[in-house]
Order: structure tokens, then C-alpha cells, then sequence
């Protein structure tokens, strides 16, 4: 015969399947990587991905996929990781130094199972190399559903302006004396005389009184110029008034305006200075004298709010001697209102003053700038602007002073030059206020009133254009200079390129010009992108953000303008904030009533990130019915949005809106209130692609029909509860649990009527499935909508509570079989044997009530908490009623049975302490009676019927660990040998002696996040429960979304740390792999160390890269130890109930952070993060994965089998079926038949594929099972050639991928799946009473160990050579008949563990030949 090609090094996953089909068929099944649900921060269907290392497979393969790799367009590559799972094998050789093994049939074998074709298909294999998903690590994990502290995590800044004024009166005092100059000004020849643009000596005067014509038209230009700043402002031209006149003017003013601002403009050009108190000049009636104005006079007619423009020489000296007068007034007001509180105070705190000068300084005179250069500087700042550019440009220009008079355009239309020009400055000068002043200065100038704003704005220019002569303008409130920001050379620029046309859009002998429009905006967008992808992770301020603001009024550049704000929203609420802060609201509010198909997307995009920090826009949108923009794409039926990708996405998002439009608006849900909503929302709750949608599409009818009676007789119509419950079992848990809160609040219709009362308990009946739901946050969900029914239904519930206290005395009282105890009997009760004649027998309320009491001990403490109180609510109301006289002895006697025959609260919420306590909880005291015995009695029949049966005899009262002779002792006459085989037939350490210490620690049970448990006496959680589930929800619109996740972003902390992880793992596969032929020809007896654990051993794991090995005790310890160091890193209480144990535990995750997963006998998972840490560790999740585990003599408790590629946990134990579990979904996907009635003592799988996975049974059995299969024709193959109890199965991951079993009588068999007997059988022990405890084997090398009565490990190779045996340390010196309670080998390294009976040691062993270098 030929002889069969080499065997490849790499690793052979199953993929028999899958050869020949293409990567995209779906031919894995229903959960395949591909189609694995995860949590709704992702919403891809897809749990979180990392990609694996190809290193180790076979060379063909990996050559491939690095060709594949080096071919692809991508950017970058996506972060690998080491495919742990597998590893090079040892390759087939002539040579043989296994003198026993030449005789075997591996090389005519090969790799077992025919595994080595499953990776056959190129595409596949890239496939299942590239990606590698990490589970229970999402947000509601992280956070256990809890929302975060808005007080800590963001704090929501005030952006509106609730006192928002407007300059509604103004007078323009013009003291211009035309003609005559001041006595004490010298003016320069030529000197400047331009005012308001007016020369006053070129107008023509027409008759004798001519003087007054210049005046009128400079004061008509005057307000001309400040109409351009506010048209709705009623201006009052003085000209030239005096005392008397100018007080009329002042007093009117504020009368008129009553309490909003007012505007006081002086120019004094035609008079003195004002004095050394600030006095300033007007006339006497016949303009002979100059008269002082006082400035108090001048406090007391004006007052605030109002703004002052002073444009005179030594300006400064007015502001400084009104704000000193305006104190003084502050304190006179203060103590005049003590003497008199009806007085009338003069209130000047509010007074703004934009001055020309400082104090002793004068106005410049030269000839080519104007005489009011402040005034036009803050009137007409695009002239001014221009005239300063000209003025200051070294370059000669064939435009004069006077073709910047006359630029082509209006202010208002910003596609003429002169409109683009202001557009461009006030975009400029809004930009340099924002990033110069302190924000609320900048809030109360530039976003208060108008007015205000133009003028400040246009004082920039003046603080600019002053200084280059000398004068340097004055404010009150100061603000920090800005003449030389960097944004001003971009404002010469525009002004260059638009001056630079000007000559030929003036020519009018050529063909009209074209302008060619600045490029200022277009930059300015791009200086944002770049800030975006730089910058914007230090959350630096962006000083761009006021010019996308500005880009928002053109049509060309807002589409991009918004993509840019929301990808800049999307940052996080500190965007949102200064988004807000800056004014972006009025327009995105006014975009709503934009019709073009194009900024929905966007639009959509920015409203959610504005809700989700804001949620105070509902008023906002409410008016000229904005919210109907998003009804409108909410409609799947509609047209509201198209030629998006994310179409659902964007639903989702205007499901959001929705949502918080209604939440706690009465006013909104009515004018959303309609069937076409309704079914909207009905119709997204069915989108099969995007979670997110149908979890919104819950959320929106859970706001639109709470506390609103007519919303919900419209739901009943539509049937939208029917449907709604078909979510039940979505793949999704944020589905689920917004399913729950949407049913939660449609409750309660007030009409209570039969009809009404009918379809609330088919709610409740058909939500009762979810009680075995594996989500934590699920699980609260249920409690708050049971707690919401069982208020609802009080008076049926409490006559359910009381014929349930009365069947849980009738069960008392009988008399338990032998070997059975009460809680056994009275959950194993038929339904024939309950009493059918009670008012709650098969009703859904008796349902209800039972999953109630289930829920107050659930493994999550926050949920037993929520659920207990429930229960409490009920107790306490019934010893009110009138039932409570015939209520109180059934407590008190099933009180006293309970302490006999089963754990309370106190007990199961406990860390486990010292073994001489009492193991009944303490009498209550009278003022807390339903903390403690009260409410527990009735809730434990039903729930934890596994702490009977932890143990075979419960009625005894001592440490579980006790031996009981739960069978009948064989008699005398049928000798020892009688007694060695019944032994077989039990599971190992059934009669175990542990040596317990003198003081069990107490440990720290680990908490969720977030959750503190009550301390002393318990907190009073007002019923019904109120949920959080929607503020939890509202976060994920808090959360960037565009940018990558930080572990994705190449350069990142996590990022690093990641590849570091990959790199340091296969450097451990690559230095371990070679040592498997060694292993399997070589001795296990080099010592490597021991450690005293505390307490006795029973389950070892050890992670396969950390230097990391979990040790689980006899009780509820789990200890984390370094064991290259020998340092114990952390210990811990699981949280196990009484009489409870961990009966397995594996790692999950190993190739990144790795999660520590615990399985108790009580049928509860649990999972663990930072369990290495003593204040990081966490419990990430903890479900009851097995609710119905049978009583049995012979029990292995709940087994299970973590499988990485798939995210599954097959688990098993004492039940008749093996569930299936998804961690993607964390719901029980299949409930596959075990065909058998004896218990399932371990399982485990093909970790590539996953479909296969072998069980073992007690009763010797050995059961393939397919999950391709339908659940009733999973079974695929029986081997029945044990005949005792099946210690342990185990498939290895690599190597030969041996698929090796042990019974308790020392056989040890190998099998390959496709034969119908087994390939081998070893004989492992040695005499009758050498009984096999357990059995070990590598994963990579072809290498087992067994542990027996005798104390010794013994390793052997697969080709059933004994290699060496060693006793644990201690072992040797502790006397009885205790044997090896654990044994465990390192995944890669070629090191073993174990620890016997009585002893606390863990015992560390490794392989080597003598000079090899140890590892």
C-alpha cells in the first residue's frame, strides 16, 4: 500500500462541509460568524471581531492568505491575533524511538476524525483566519445595562438665551457745530472732515439758513448706516440739541423701551472734550455756549440695559467715570432700599460702552480717512475695511479711495462682491471673538441681542484699523485685543481678489464679467475636516466652528458644511455643547423646513445628537411642526429618504427623535398620536437587518403610548402588542429588553374592562418565556414589567400568594421519601398532586407569581434585589388584608420547615464562611421581618430546587462535603469487591473527606458594574419598579459612531497593547510547539514548584498565554494564582448557594482580555472580568443556563462546553438534554435530546467548526451529537463500551486531535468518530481499589493523565506507554484513603498540575529530558 502523504504542521479544523464552496455560501448554518447577532452599540449583526494569525496553518494555506493580504486595497491591515486554538505538529517520520508505538495505526490514520481535509477551502480558511470574535465585552456588559451619572459623565452647558434682549430704541446725538471748531481742538490743514461719508462744506447751500442742510443729510446718513446693522429699531436724530432737548431725548427713550435695551450714540466732534468727570458737551438754546451734561444725569435717564457708542477724543475717561458713578449708584440704590423698599433703584449693570479712544488721546486727522472714523468703523465696516486695505497695501493698485466707495452688490445678497465681502467679515470677526473671548462673555456680546453683536463685531475692525494711528478703542466689558489674530490676513486676502476684479466688473465697454467668488469658505471647510481627523480627539476647541455656521446660509457649501458639523457632533456632548453654544440651532431648526432630499441623512444625524444631550428641543419642534420632518422618513412605506446605504440606520435614528419628542410631552403625543405612526413603528420592529431600528421602533411606541390612554386603545386596534411580543425571542437582548419597556408602559389602561384585562394577561403569559432569558439586562426588564402587572393585579396576586404559602405547608408536611428531600419532593410534585381547586391554579398570574419568587434569587444580585421587593410588596400587603390572620401561622411553620431542608436568602446571598456556622439563617427581628425569613420562605420551592440536591441526603444539617450513603450499603456477604464496583458507578469525590480549615475565608463576592449591594439593613425600592432602560439607550447617540473603536485606530494605547498580546502569543506557540515530540517520548517528573491554596482544590485552569491558573475549592472559592511566581493574584467568592459547588470553569477570550466563565451545580453561569485584580474584578454576566436539574443519588451538577469559534456554551449535567447557548444572542438557541436517563459528566466539542461535540454519560455511555442536525435527529452515533461511571471525554484542539475517554475502573479509550468501536483501550490502574478520579489530556501533544485513589498522577502517551506518575505534594504525608481530586495540563506548555484529597497544595510537573531547556 502506498504510503500516505506527509502530515501537514498547521492545524486541520472541520470544514468537511464547506470543501469546494465558496466564502460567501452560508454553509456553517444559523450561527455562523457571519450571521452572529451583538449588542446594539455595533448593530452589525456581528459580535466584536479581531482578526487571528495564519502563522500555524499548514504552509499551502498560509502562503495563499498572505498573498490574499499583500493584494488587498485596504488602507491598512486589520489587527491579527494568534489563532491559539491550534499549533504545528509534529511531523510523521521513518524514525520512531517509541519502541511500543511502531505497532500503532497513526500513520495509517493520520489526523483523526478526517479532519485533515477540512481546510480544504482556501477562502474558508482566510475567512476563519481573518476574524476572531470576542464576546461578552460590549457595552451592556461594560456597564451591566446601567445608565452612566449625567452629572459626571457630561454636564449639559445653558445655550439658550432666556434673556435675550433687543436694542428696540436709539437717539444719534450729533454735536457737529458745523463751521465752528471746538476752542480746544487743532485741526490740521488738510485735515479729515468726512462724516458719515458727507463732506459738510461740499454741500451746495441753497438760502440763508444753510446751515442746517449738511447736518440733516449727515444725520440722515447716519441712521441709514445703523439701519444696516437693525431695521427694527426706532432711531432718534439729534442734531446739534441741547441740554434740555437731549434730556427729552434720553428720558423718552428709556420710557419707551421700558425693559429692553436702548442705544445712546454721541459724536462730539463739534465741541470740547469731554471733562476730567467725564461730563460731556452739548448746546444752549441759542448755541452761543457750550454746556456739561453730567453723566449721573445721564445714568438716571437712560439706565439698562443699553449701550453707549462714544466717538470723541479722550472717549475713556466717559466709560471709566460712568462705571465708577454706576457702582456708586449700586451702593446708594443699596442702602436707600433698606430705608425704603418701594424706591425706585437706577439700575446701570447692564450698560455696554464702545469708545473711540482712551482717555488723553485724540482722534486721528489724517485727510484720507473719515472724521468719524469709529463711527464708520462700526456702521459701515466693509467701506472702511477696504479704505484701510487700500491705505495700507505697499503695492501700487489702479483702484482709488473712491472706487472702494462704490463696490458693486448689496450687504444683503452674498453673491454680489460687496454681499460676499460682509459675509466673509462677519463670519471672520464672529470667528476671532469666539476663539479670543471667554465664552460667556462671547454669549452675552455675540449671541444676546443683535445689535450688540454687529457692533462688537464691527469694533474688531476698529481695534484694528485705530491702532495702525494711534488710538486704541475702549469697551466695557473688556475684551482681550485682537488686532493681530491670523484670521486677518485671510480677510485681506478676499479683500485683495475681490479688489482685484473690481476694475473690470466697472468696465462697462467690455462683455460683463464674470466674478470670480473668494475661496475663503471652501478653505475654511477644509481647515474643519483637518481638525476633525487631528485634533478632535483632544477635544481642542476648533476656532473654524463659527464659519460652518456662517457656510450654513449658502446653498453651495451647506451640504458639506453639515456633513462636516455632524461628523463633528458625533465627537461626544462636549461637541454638542459648543455646537450649541455657538448658535448652530435656529439653523438647523429653520433646515427643517427644507424640502431637498440631500441634507436628510445629515440632518437626521445632527437632530439625534442634538436630542440625545438636549432633550430639552421638544417645544422647538413642536412648532411649525418640525417633528412631522421625521414621521415623514420614519414611514417604510414613504419616500422620506433615499439613496442612503443606511436607510435603516437613518430610522433608527428618526425612531430616536420620535421617541424623545414624546418622552414626558403630553403635547407631543398628541399631535404624533396616529395609525400611521403606529404601524410604522410595527413595520421597523420587523427590519431583520438593523437591530437598532427595532430597537427604537419599541422605544418610539413606548414613549408615544405611556400614561396616554388614547394611544393605546389605537395600539390595541393594530394589534401592536401581538406583535410586539414576537420579539421575544429576537437575537438581539437590546431588542428584547426595549420590547419589554414598550409592553411595560402600554399597561394600565384605566378602563379595566374583561377585554382590557384579558389582553394584559396574555402579555404577561406570553413574556413569561424570557425568564430564562441569559441577559442580565433582559432579566430587569421582566422584573420592572412583572412589578408593573402584580401592582396592577394586587388583589389577585395576593389571594396567588396565599394558596401558594398554603401548598408550600401541605408540601412540608409530608413525609419525604428516602434519600429525598422536602424541596426535591415539592418541586418534583405532579401537576396531578397540586391542589386544582384553588382560585390561582392554572392561571397566568400563578405563572407570574412563581417566575417572581424565582426572579429574588436570581444569580444577578441587582435582579434578586429588584425581584425581592416585589415579593416583599406582596407579603407585606397580605398581612393587611384580611387573609393576613390566616397567613401568619403558614409563615411561621413553613419558616421552621425551610430551615431544615433548604438555604434562605441570607444564606444563598452570603459568601460562605466558617463551616461550624449554623445553617439556618438567624431569627428575624419583628421590624424587618420580610428582609429576611418572611420572604424567603415562599420563594425557594420553585427556583432552587438544585440546593437539594447538591448533595444526595439534605436533611442532614452538616458540611455538604460529609460522606452519605445516599444508596443501600451492600451487605457483608457480598465483600469488598461489591463495594469497589457500586463506587464505579459514582461520580469521583462523591464520599471525599476534604480537610477543611479551621476558618473558611470570607471572601468578596464580585459585583456588576455600577452596582452596589445594599449595606445593612436593606433600602426601601418603591413598587412598581421603575426601569432605566431608556436612559441607558439614549447613551449610544452620545457615543461617537463614525470614528473607529480605539482598539481599531493603529497607533492607539489599546491598539499596541493588542498587538503586543499577538505577537507574545505566537511567540508561545512557536517556542512550545516543537516540544510535543519530547512530550511524548519523555518523562513528567521535573518539579516546578508547589503552593498552599488555603483551601482543598477541586477544578485547575490554566490560561493560555498569562501566567494565569484558576483553582476552585470544595466550596464557593475561585483563587487566581501566578503560577510562575507563585504569588496568589486575587480570590474571590462565586456566590455559590449552600450545598452548591462549582462544577467547571474555562476561560473565554484568551487570545485578547480573557473573561474567567464559573458553572455551579445549581445550573448558574457566570462570567468574570479583571479577575485577576482585586478591586478591577467584575461580574460581567450570570444566568441560570440549566432551570430544570433533576434530583439524583448520582449528580455531576452542571458541565459545559466553551466553544471560541462559534461563541457557544454547550451545557449539560444533570438534565436529560444538552441546551445550547449563543453568546452573541445569550438566549438557548437549541435543546438537543441526550437520548439518555443517566447524568452527562463532561463535554466537549471540535473547537474549529464547532458542529460535532461528544458527551459522556454515567451509565458509561459515549454520544456523538451534530448541531447541523435538527435537534431530534442530532444523535449521530453510541459507543456503550464503558460499562461505569465516564470520568471525562476530551477532544484535543491540535496535535492528533485524539478524542480520548476514562471510566472510573481505568479504562482509557481512543476513539475516532468515524468508527463504531474504539480505536484503543489502556488499562490505567492497577487493583481493585486503584479507582480512576480523573483524567487529563493535552492539547497539543499526545499526552494524557489520569489521577486515581491511590494519590498518583500517571502520565501516559496515546500509544498507552506510562511515561512517569508523581503524587501531588502533601499527598505523600496525609494519611486516608483520599485521591487526586484535579489534574490539568498547560494548553502549550509542557506542564502539568495536580492536587489530591485533604491536602491544599497544587503540585506543579513538567517534561524534559536532562540538559533540555526548561519553558
Amino acid at each position: 500500500m502506498a504510503n500516505p502523504p506527509p502530515r501537514p504542521k498547521g492545524p486541520q479544523p472541520i470544514l468537511d462541509d464547506l470543501v469546494g464552496t465558496p466564502a460567501s455560501s452560508n454553509s456553517l448554518g444559523e450561527n455562523t460568524p457571519l450571521d452572529r447577532p451583538t449588542t446594539a452599540p455595533r448593530h452589525n449583526g456581528l459580535p466584536a471581531a479581531i482578526g487571528r494569525s495564519s502563522t500555524y496553518l499548514y504552509p499551502e494555506v498560509s502562503e495563499a492568505v498572505i498573498r490574499s493580504r499583500s493584494a488587498s486595497p485596504s488602507a491598512r491591515p486589520k489587527l491579527l491575533r494568534a489563532k491559539s486554538d491550534f499549533g504545528p505538529r509534529r511531523e510523521d517520520s521513518g524514525r520512531n524511538d517509541d519502541n511500543d508505538s511502531k505497532g500503532s495505526n497513526d500513520a495509517e490514520w493520520g489526523i483523526r476524525h478526517g479532519f485533515d481535509t477540512q481546510l480544504a477551502s482556501e477562502d474558508y480558511n482566510h475567512l476563519l483566519t481573518e476574524n476572531f470574535f470576542l464576546y461578552f465585552t460590549d457595552k451592556k456588559h461594560e456597564t451591566s445595562g446601567s445608565p452612566k451619572d449625567s452629572k459626571t459623565s457630561f454636564v449639559l452647558q445653558e445655550w439658550r438665551m432666556k434673556d435675550r434682549l433687543k436694542t428696540v430704541s436709539a437717539v444719534l446725538a450729533l454735536c457737529l457745530n458745523i463751521g465752528v471748531d471746538p476752542p480746544d481742538v487743532i485741526k490740521t490743514s488738510p485735515c479729515a472732515k468726512l462724516e458719515c461719508w458727507t463732506d459738510p462744506q461740499g454741500v451746495q447751500q441753497t438760502n440763508t439758513n444753510s446751515g442746517n442742510q449738511p447736518m440733516n443729510q449727515i444725520g440722515k446718513a447716519l441712521q441709514q448706516q445703523y439701519e444696516q446693522l437693525s431695521m427694527r429699531t426706532r432711531y432718534k436724530a439729534a442734531l446739534d440739541p441741547t441740554v434740555d432737548e437731549l434730556k427729552k431725548y434720553a428720558a423718552s427713550l428709556r420710557k419707551n423701551a421700558r425693559s429692553e435695551r436702548v442705544l445712546f450714540h454721541y459724536n462730539g466732534h463739534g465741541v470740547p472734550k469731554p471733562t476730567t468727570s467725564g461730563e460731556i458737551w452739548v448746546f444752549n438754546k441759542n448755541y452761543t455756549q457750550y454746556i456739561p451734561m453730567s453723566l449721573q444725569d445721564l445714568q438716571c435717564l437712560i439706565s439698562g440695559p443699553s449701550i453707549f457708542v462714544w466717538d470723541v477724543s479722550e472717549a475713556g475717561s466717559i466709560v471709566d467715570n460712568f462705571v465708577k458713578y454706576a457702582e456708586k449708584h449700586k451702593v446708594d440704590d443699596s442702602d436707600v432700599g433698606k430705608r425704603d423698599p418701594n424706591g425706585d433703584p437706577v439700575d446701570c449693570s447692564d450698560c455696554i460702552h464702545l469708545a473711540a479712544c482712551r482717555e488723553k488721546e485724540t482722534l486721528p486727522t489724517n485727510p484720507d480717512l473719515p472724521a468719524d472714523i469709529f463711527t464708520s468703523c462700526l456702521t459701515t465696516p466693509i467701506k472702511m475695511a477696504v479704505r484701510f486695505f487700500l491705505l495700507q497695501n505697499p503695492l501700487p493698485s489702479n483702484v482709488t479711495l473712491a472706487d472702494a466707495l462704490d463696490i458693486p452688490g448689496t450687504t444683503s445678497e452674498r453673491r454680489t462682491p460687496l454681499g460676499e465681502l460682509n459675509w466673509i467679515f462677519t463670519a471672520i470677526t464672529d470667528t476671532i471673538a469666539w476663539d479670543v473671548l471667554p465664552k460667556p462673555l462671547f454669549k452675552r456680546l455675540f449671541r444676546q441681542d443683535l445689535m450688540v453683536a454687529a457692533l462688537y463685531r464691527n469694533f474688531l475692525l476698529a481695534q484694528r484699523v485705530m491702532r495702525k494711528y494711534h488710538c486704541n478703542p475702549q469697551c466695557y466689558p473688556e475684551i482681550p485685543p485682537t488686532h493681530d489674530h491670523p484670521l486677518w490676513q485671510s480677510w485681506d486676502l478676499a479683500v485683495e481678489t475681490m479688489l482685484s476684479q473690481l476694475p473690470a466688473l466697472k468696465d462697462k465697454s467690455k462683455l460683463p464679467y464674470e466674478y470670480q467668488h473668494s475661496q475663503f469658505f471652501s478653505e475654511q471647510l477644509t481647515a474643519f475636516e483637518v481638525y476633525l481627523t487631528q485634533d478632535a480627539a483632544e477635544q481642542k476647541i476648533p476656532e473654524q466652528l463659527p464659519v460652518v455656521l456662517q457656510v450654513l446660509l449658502s446653498q453651495v457649501h451647506r451640504l458639506r458644511a453639515l456633513i462636516l458639523l455632524s461628523k463633528f457632533l458625533d465627537l461626544g456632548p462636549w461637541a454638542v455643547n459648543l455646537a450649541l453654544s455657538i448658535g448652530i440651532f435656529p439653523y438647523v431648526l429653520k433646515l427643517l423646513q427644507s424640502q431637498a432630499m440631500e441634507l436628510k441623512p445629515v440632518m437626521v444625524f445632527i437632530w439625534a445628537r442634538i436630542l440625545a444631550v438636549d432633550p430639552t428641543c421638544q417645544q422647538d419642534l413642536l412648532k411649525d411642526n418640525g417633528y412631522q420632518y421625521f414621521v415623514h422618513i420614519l414611514n417604510p412605506a414613504g419616500s422620506g429618504i433615499q439613496g442612503v446605504v443606511n436607510v435603516s440606520e437613518h430610522r433608527a435614528m428618526c425612531a430616536f427623535i420620535v421617541a424623545m419628542f414624546c418622552r414626558n410631552f403630553h403635547q407631543a403625543q398628541n399631535v404624533c398620536l396616529s395609525e400611521d405612526l403606529i404601524k410604522s413603528c410595527l413595520e421597523c420592529s420587523k427590519d431583520a437587518e438593523c437591530p437598532l431600528l427595532r430597537q427604537w421602533a419599541c422605544l418610539c411606541l413606548s414613549m408615544l403610548w405611556a400614561n396616554f390612554p388614547d394611544a393605546k386603545w389605537m395600539a390595541l386596534k393594530c394589534s401592536a402588542h401581538q406583535e410586539l411580543c414576537t420579539l421575544a425571542v429576537d437575537c438581539v437582548a437590546e431588542v428584547r429588553a426595549a420590547m419589554l419597556h414598550a409592553l411595560n408602559n402600554f399597561l394600565g389602561i384605566p378602563d379595566l374592562t374583561s377585554q382590557v384585562a384579558q389582553i394584559e394577561e396574555s402579555i404577561a403569559s406570553m413574556v413569561l418565556v424570557m425568564a430564562s432569558d441569559g441577559n442580565s439586562m433582559v432579566r430587569k426588564e421582566l422584573i420592572v414589567f412583572f412589578s408593573t402587572f402584580v401592582t396592577r393585579y394586587q388583589n389577585r396576586f395576593l389571594v396567588t400568594a396565599y394558596e401558594h404559602l398554603v401548598a408550600e405547608h401541605d408540601s412540608n408536611a409530608k413525609t419525604p421519601a428516602e434519600g429525598q428531600s422536602r424541596l426535591a419532593m415539592a418541586y418534583t410534585m405532579s401537576d396531578s398532586e397540586r391542589p386544582d381547586d384553588t382560585c390561582s391554579s392554572n392561571t397566568v398570574f400563578a405563572a407570574v407569581w412563581k417566575e417572581v419568587l424565582v426572579m429574588s434569587v436570581d444569580p444577578y444580585p441587582e435582579i434578586a434585589e429588584n425581584a425581592a421587593a416585589v415579593v416583599d410588596h406582596i407579603y407585606s400587603h397580605l398581612l393587611e388584608s384580611p387573609l393576613g390572620k390566616h397567613v401568619l401561622p403558614f409563615i411561621e411553620l413553613n419558616r421552621s420547615a425551610a430551615s431544615s431542608s433548604r438555604s434562605s436568602y441570607v444564606e444563598v446571598n452570603m459568601p460562605a464562611t466558617d463551616s461550624s456556622r449554623p445553617a439556618t439563617p438567624p431569627t428575624p427581628r419583628t421590624e424587618n421581618l420580610f428582609a429576611s425569613g418572611l420572604r424567603r420562605t415562599a420563594s425557594v420551592a420553585a427556583s432552587l430546587m438544585t440546593l437539594s440536591f447538591a448533595s444526595p441526603a439534605s436533611n442532614q444539617t452538616n458540611s455538604p462535603n460529609t460522606v452519605r450513603d445516599s444508596a443501600p450499603r451492600a451487605g457483608r456477604t457480598n465483600g469488598h469487591r461489591n463495594q469497589v464496583r457500586e463506587e464505579m458507578r459514582r461520580p469521583p469525590g462523591e464520599q471525599d473527606h476534604f480537610h477543611v480549615p479551621s476558618a473558611y475565608p470570607i471572601l468578596r463576592r464580585p459585583m456588576p458594574h455600577g452596582y452596589t449591594p445594599p449595606a445593612g439593613k436593606q433600602s426601601h425600592i418603591a413598587v412598581p419598579l421603575r426601569s432605566n432602560f431608556f436612559q441607558w439607550s439614549i447613551e449610544y447617540f452620545r457615543e461617537p459612531q463614525m470614528a473607529p473603536a480605539e482598539a481599531d485606530e493603529p497607533g492607539s494605547t489599546d491598539y499596541n497593547e493588542r498587538l503586543w498580546r499577538r505577537n507574545r502569543n505566537d511567540r508561545i506557540i512557536s517556542k512550545t510547539q516543537p516540544l510535543k515530540e519530547m512530550a511524548g517520548s519523555s518523562p513528567w517528573d521535573k518539579s516546578k514548584g508547589f503552593w498552599n491554596n488555603g483551601t482543598q482544590p477541586v477544578k485547575l485552569c490554566w490560561h493560555q498565554f498569562e501566567d494565569h491558573m484558576m483553582v476552585t475549592d470544595d466550596k464557593d472559592g475561585v483563587s487566581v494564582w501566578d503560577w510562575k511566581r507563585q504569588v496568589r493574584l486575587n480570590q474571590f467568592s462565586n456566590g455559590n448557594p449552600a450545598k452548591s459547588r462549582i462544577t467547571d470553569l474555562s476561560l473565554i477570550n484568551e487570545d485578547d482580555l480573557a473573561l474567567l466563565m464559573t458553572g455551579s451545580s445549581d445550573g448558574v453561569i457566570k462570567l468574570y472580568r479583571n479577575y485577576e485584580s482585586r478591586d478591577d474584578i467584575e461580574l460581567v454576566s450570570s444566568f441560570r443556563a440549566l432551570t430544570d436539574l433533576e434530583p439524583s443519588n448520582k449528580n455531576s451538577g452542571l458541565v459545559f462546553d466553551w466553544q471560541q469559534s462559534r461563541g457557544q456554551i454547550l451545557v449539560a449535567g444533570d438534565v436529560r438534554s444538552i441546551r445550547v447557548w449563543n453568546a452573541g444572542t445569550e438566549i438557548c438557541t437549541t435543546d438537543i435530546g441526550a437520548r439518555s436517563g443517566s447524568p452527562i459528566t463532561s463535554l466537549t466539542s471540535d473547537q474549529v467548526e464547532g458542529n460535532l461535540f461528544v458527551a459522556s454519560f454515567g451509565d458509561g455511555a459515549i454520544r456523538i451529537y451534530d448541531q447541523r442536525q435538527k435537534p431530534q435527529n442530532a444523535l449521530v452515533k453510541v459507543w456503550k463500551e464503558h460499562q461505569v461511571w465516564v470520568t471525562n471525554v476530551h477532544l484535543q484542539r491540535g496535535g492528533q486531535r485524539d478524542l480520548i475517554s476514562a471510566s472510573r475502573n481505568g479504562e482509557v479509550k481512543l476513539w475516532d468518530m468515524r468508527l463504531s468501536k474504539s480505536v484503543k483501550t489502556f488499562k490505567t490502574t492497577s487493583g481493585p481499589r486503584d479507582v480512576l478520579r480523573v483524567l487529563a489530556v493535552h492539547e497539543h501533544a499526545p499526552v494524557f493523565a489520569v489521577g486515581t485513589e491511590s494519590r498518583q498522577v500517571k502520565m501516559f502517551n496515546t500509544s498507552g506507554k506510562l511515561l512517569s506518575h508523581f503524587e501531588p505534594y502533601s499527598a505523600r504525608f496525609m494519611g486516608g484513603n483520599g485521591g487526586v481530586t484535579a489534574v490539568a495540563f498547560h494548553p502549550h506548555r509542557m506542564v502539568v498540575a495536580g492536587a489530591a484529597v485533604g491536602a491544599s497544595q497544587v503540585s506543579l510537573f513538567a517534561c524534559g529530558k536532562k540538559g533540555e531547556k526548561e519553558i
